[in-house]
């Protein structure tokens, strides 16, 4: 069993530190935690719980008073139930404005007298081209989405007669509950079990939508899609999630993953092709003109005595920079176009080539050991 660190420690401040540095600590850690911002890290979950947990009791004179009494030995146990913190639903973005204060302000029974409840985040996945990013399109997605109730305005209820306070409590949405131990009191707040946290309770449910107090609708929504766009980017709509009764609506994400083109792979903003030629237009060198996501002739000059796997670099055609000017390079990788058959005449041509440009057997061995030399350095 793994040892509970302390709520100083995991916050890293002082056990002086005021109101002002709890917030401010708690902010920086839980933006720098944060699940949304960390999705491959497998402990930013547990980490982004413990500083929650460290800040929901040092946040609060009571609970930090005993606290710093008892430590994490409390006669009363833990703060939060037999199960222990579970963990609050917090927004990325509350982070940066300030938005997380009344989750926490309230969690003991004490501050706002209702928790602000809110919908669930949806996510759409959008295929855009290559073609797309580099216009920065305007684009259309269609998609069956929550919406709010328009027969009930939400509320769930058939009319505004049918919605009552819950009586259990009186409209709160949450119970306290409380029992002594020796010489303190805990005080112990979960959802009210008639009205489901809501505060309210409906007699008669709208017929429409049945009392969720939304519906699924299809809706259209239209997006620039950003400059420099990489594959798996979200975009955020704020209040277009799912619905909340007496709550806020989630956010809608929408998440733009890029679709494959016919010849062009992706390295951020440089784009990889590779390009098969034969063995004249290798020696000789040539020019190739071929069609371009910018609608300009993408233009590869091939080089005199080129080889195989070389590279062709042209400069500022690639996808354009995601900050600031500029295009990325597209990079062309030369391959050696050899026909599955040859006729009678093209192998007369082919063995009278043999002398001048064959390589001697007895000679493949000295080749072997100066290539390698080369590859090694």
């Amino acid at each position: 069993m793994s040892v509970k660190r302390d709520y100083y420690e995991v916050l890293g401040v002082s056990k002086e530190a005021s109101e002002s540095d709890l917030k401010k600590a708690f902010r920086s850690l839980a933006r720098k935690h944060h699940p949304d911002k960390n999705p491959d890290d497998p402990d930013a979950e547990r980490l982004f719980k413990e500083v929650q947990e460290a800040y929901a009791v040092l946040s609060n004179p009571e609970q930090r008073r005993q606290y710093d009494m008892f430590g994490h030995d409390s006669p009363g146990g833990s703060p939060f139930g037999p199960g222990g913190f579970q963990g609050v639903n917090i927004n990325l973005d509350d982070l940066f404005s300030g938005g997380f204060e009344s989750i926490f302000s309230g969690m003991f029974g004490g501050g706002h007298s209702s928790r602000s409840r809110r919908g669930n985040d949806v996510l759409l996945r959008h295929e855009v081209s290559l073609e797309q990013i580099f216009n920065e399109d305007e684009i259309e997605i269609s998609a069956m989405l929550s919406a709010s109730c328009e027969p009930c305005n939400g509320s769930g209820a058939k009319s505004p007669d049918d919605v009552q306070t819950c009586s259990t409590c009186n409209g709160q949405g949450r119970i306290v509950q409380q029992a002594r131990v020796g010489p303190f009191v805990q005080q112990m707040v979960s959802d009210c079990p008639d009205c489901g946290g809501q505060g309210k309770i409906i007699r008669e449910p709208c017929t429409e939508c049945r009392g969720i107090g939304s519906v699924q609708k299809m809706q259209t929504l239209r997006i620039q899609i950003p400059r420099g766009t990489e594959d798996g980017l979200r975009l955020r709509q704020r209040g277009k999630g799912e619905p909340m009764q007496n709550g806020q609506s989630g956010d809608l994400y929408i998440q733009l993953e890029v679709g494959s083109h016919a010849w062009f792979e992706r390295d951020g903003p440089d784009l990889i092709m590779a390009l098969p030629l034969g063995f004249p237009e290798m020696m000789l060198g040539t020019k190739v003109e071929l069609p371009h996501i910018d609608g300009k002739p993408l233009v590869i000059d091939i080089p005199a005595g080129s080889k195989p796997s070389e590279t062709v670099i042209v400069r500022g055609r690639g996808m354009p920079y995601r900050r600031g000017r500029g295009r990325g390079d597209v990079t062309v990788l030369l391959k050696l176009y050899a026909p599955e058959k040859i006729s009678k005449s093209m192998r007369s041509v082919l063995e009278d080539l043999r002398a001048d440009f064959g390589l001697p057997m007895e000679d493949i061995e000295s080749m072997v050991r100066r290539e390698a030399e080369d590859r090694r350095g």
